[in-house]
């Protein structure tokens, strides 16, 4: 197992191997090349950012059965439900996620994500390794009650901000039954296994790029267990998935007033 992230440090933003309590600074995106610069920096002394840089999110709904009869209608549905977040939605770890004046229920939703590594077009399930680079950890924010208004998805999860990715990418992780927990201020709010997923990491790949193409560093995210719910100004949500790390975010509402 190996972490890869991208931090920022002194203003600019570089790719780095995680090693102990050190990062080794890459002179690119790890699926791109693994040669480093000779710098090395406690991992303290760098911000993390997002562990990627989308050109899009391919996302997944109603990917758990018991999600899937909380949410919406109930339904369960017979083939993946796909979206797009766009890559303005991308947020880094710990830093703010900030309810639009437009909203009034803002919703965490813990995910396994997973970045491909190389231009994948019509890619077979059992090809699937050849794709993936590695896995990460996206709350897919939602504002519920524009994504119940508006009867579609898109505006409701597309707020700049929306998608906190991270903090590390992960390779050399099997994706099949790890375990997620989703907690809101210390407490528990999901707790569920990727094996409960209706559709195998392997099997979305196949589904998506049947018809979409996936661009080095995009990211696919596999949908969210039972447990969504709010999240309120000063609330701080923190995913966790095994073998992972934890994705931690302070949640701020804004300035209802107009500027």
């Amino acid at each position: 197992m190996t972490r890869y992230v991208r931090f920022k440090r002194d203003g600019a933003a570089s790719w780095g191997v995680v090693d102990g309590e050190q990062i080794r600074a890459l002179e690119r995106a790890p699926w791109l090349s693994l040669e480093e610069t000779g710098l090395a920096l406690g991992v303290t002394e760098a911000t993390l950012l997002a562990p990627c840089e989308p050109s899009k999110i391919l996302c997944v709904g109603k990917s758990y059965f018991d999600h899937a009869l909380e949410i919406l209608d109930g339904s369960v549905p017979e083939t993946p439900i796909l979206f797009i977040k766009p890559s303005t939605c991308v947020n880094d770890p710990g830093a703010t996620i900030i309810r639009p004046r437009s909203s009034q229920a803002l919703d965490y939703e813990g995910e396994l994500a997973f970045v491909v590594g190389k231009t994948a077009k019509r890619v077979k399930a059992a090809d699937a390794d050849d794709y993936i680079f590695g896995y990460t950890i996206l709350n897919d924010v939602t504002a519920r009650d524009i994504q119940l208004a508006d009867g579609q998805w898109t505006r409701a999860k597309s707020f700049d901000g929306f998608a906190p990715i991270g903090p590390f990418l992960t390779t050399g992780i099997d994706p099949g039954d790890l375990a997620l927990t989703t907690r809101l201020n210390g407490v528990v709010q999901q707790s569920s296994r990727t094996s409960l997923m209706m559709w195998s990491v392997p099997e979305l790949l196949e589904f998506i790029t049947e018809g979409i193409t996936l661009l080095p560093g995009d990211v696919v995210t596999t949908g969210t267990p039972a447990g969504v719910g709010p999240m309120a100004d000063g609330d701080t949500v923190e995913v966790e998935i095994e073998g992972l790390g934890a994705l931690t975010n302070p949640v701020r509402w804004e300035d209802p007033t107009p500027a």
